[in-house]
This record gives C-alpha cells, structure tokens and sequence, in this order.
C-alpha cells in the first residue's frame, strides 16, 4: 500500500525552490521537481501550471488581501495611512514562509525574464490598491499616486527585509519606508532624511 504524505503543494514548492537556487530555474525540469518532492509529474500539474507558477501563484492573492485590508481601515485614516495598514496587515503572509520567500526572492534575481513577471505583479497590487482607494472616495489621480508611492515603498521594505534577516519585521521595514516617504517633501532645514555613512 503507498504511503500518503499530506501537503502536496507545499512539498512541491519547496523542492522547486532548492532546484531553482542549486542549478538554475531554466535548468530545473518539472521531472526533477517532483521526483525530489516523491511525486509524480502529474500531481505537480495538479498544483501548478508550469514551473514558473510555483513563483508566481496564479490569482495573485494578495491583490485581494491588500484590497480587503484597504476597505477595512478606519474612515479616519489619510490615504497613505491607508496603504500602510493594508501592506502590514498583509506582512505575516510573508513572515509565516520567511525562509521560502528568500529562496523565491534569490531566483528572481539571478533571471531578468522572472525579474519582468514581478514588476507585473507589483503593478498588479497597485491597480488593486487604488482600486480600493477610489472605492473609499479618493479622486482617481491621488488613489494611483498613493498606491505607486506605497507600492514602491513595500518594494523596498521587502528587499531590506530579505537582505536584512532578524534586524526588524516586515511590517516594521514596511512602517519605516513610508516613515521616510513622507519626509521627502519636508522643507530642507527640517529634512532629517538617512544620508550615505550615516545609520538608518
């Protein structure tokens, strides 16, 4: 009798991941996926479309995570304060698979082609967040431009927290980049901006 063992997908992605840092994702066959995971080529396409969908879930969910989380903050709160409770609140879906996420993260940096379909995503979360914005009231110019800001932020609070393991959560990377956002149009002799040699 075989044996069944319980989370395909998650076995699945996690050999993708290691084969995708050890030889390269051009490099690594769905064969050779799912014989590291003890599955079959079939049960792989049961979970995933093709290799490049272990990186890039199809759906994108966390459009709708952000969206959902933007429509539920408080009335009071200034749009980017907006951007800023959606992204946090959507920051433990990172945390809970730090380790994958770095591994993810390193693939997408050694192929340009991969690097192209994340800039999709992201553009992805930004229509959804205005989207959300415009639906709280916003006028359509300041909804895209607050979700471009925060969209940029969170993609450089996402690039010092996997660089940066340990030094400070997502959500708190996420908070301090919107911090330092809004202080770029602060009038000079207030400008408290981190400079080069100085700590952050």
């Amino acid at each position: 009798m075989s044996r069944w063992k319980p989370d395909a997908r998650g076995r699945l992605e996690k050999a993708a991941l290691e084969l995708y840092n050890h030889q390269g994702f051009d490099a690594t066959t769905v064969a050779e996926i799912a014989a590291r995971a003890g599955l079959t080529e079939r049960t792989f396409y049961r979970h995933f479309a093709d290799k490049r969908e272990v990186l890039f879930p199809g759906g994108n969910p966390l459009a709708g995570t952000l969206a959902d989380a933007a429509a539920a903050a408080p009335s009071s709160l200034a749009p980017l304060e907006v951007i800023s409770h959606a992204l946090t609140e959507a920051a433990p879906v990172f945390e809970e698979r730090a380790d994958l996420v770095r591994q993810r993260q390193a693939v997408i940096a050694a192929n340009p082609e991969l690097q192209e379909r994340e800039l999709a995503k992201l553009a992805a979360l930004v229509s959804a967040l205005a989207h959300a914005l415009r639906e709280r009231g916003l006028e359509t110019t300041v909804a895209a431009l607050a979700a471009e800001i925060g969209i940029a932020a969170f993609k450089v609070a996402y690039e010092r927290w996997v660089n940066d393991p340990g030094r400070l959560t997502l959500a708190e990377h996420i908070r301090e980049t919107l911090d330092t956002a809004r202080r770029l149009t602060a009038p000079a002799e207030h400008d408290d901006l981190p400079r080069t040699g100085q700590e952050e």
